[in-house]
């Protein structure tokens, strides 16, 4: 019964998304060896942006990241990244970008990289909720502030939104609850 506004709520994510999304990464089980990656623009105040995200073979976002270029350097940075988190990958599918090519070589030998536009759908559907908030929120002001949004939002989205086709309605009763337990939990810690 509570009514707030369109901006509390964005002071909220800026001051407490950060602890509910570290949070969420920290109790999560090890994410699948097998990585989607893509880059989508988002324009920031007019000016072209890449926002590179990375999802696993469940449909976990793994990370993301925003970054003015679009080149080997920015898959590079990303890939970088992905590794020092969750150490190295077995397979890497890509669409047919070829800035990916050199970073994987180099960064992850052992990996085996798929470049391939049908093999991707799966993290193409993972843009779908990011364009959704950026019409909500009438686009991002800057790269930080989508930045900042975007990494708590995809944790938190992971939680609160099971994936509906593969739960029966009382499974999805418990996961709703579960993560309702949780996000208690994460408060609780934040405050003690």
């Amino acid at each position: 019964g509570v009514i707030v506004s369109r901006e509390t709520i964005r002071l909220w994510v800026n001051r407490f998304g950060a602890h509910f999304s570290g949070c969420i990464r920290r109790d999560r089980p090890r994410p699948n060896d097998k990585w989607h990656m893509d880059e989508v623009v988002i324009p920031i105040n007019g000016v072209k942006h890449w926002l590179w995200r990375a999802v696993d073979a469940n449909g976990d976002t793994l990370d993301i990241l925003v970054q003015t270029r679009r080149n080997a350097k920015a898959a590079k940075r990303f890939l970088a990244r992905l590794i020092a988190q969750f150490g190295q990958p077995r397979v890497v599918i890509t669409d047919r970008l070829r800035s990916y090519i050199k970073p994987i070589a180099r960064q992850a030998p052992g990996a085996d990289h798929r470049a391939h536009k049908g093999l991707n759908n799966r993290i193409e559907g993972s843009h779908r909720p990011t364009r959704k908030r950026e019409k909500l929120m009438g686009r991002f002001k800057s790269p930080r502030q989508a930045q900042r949004f975007l990494a708590a939002h995809d944790q938190i989205n992971a939680i609160f939104k099971p994936r509906r086709y593969r739960l029966t309605a009382n499974s999805y009763r418990h996961a709703r609850a579960d993560a309702f337990s949780l996000w208690t939990a994460y408060a609780r810690d934040m405050t003690a």
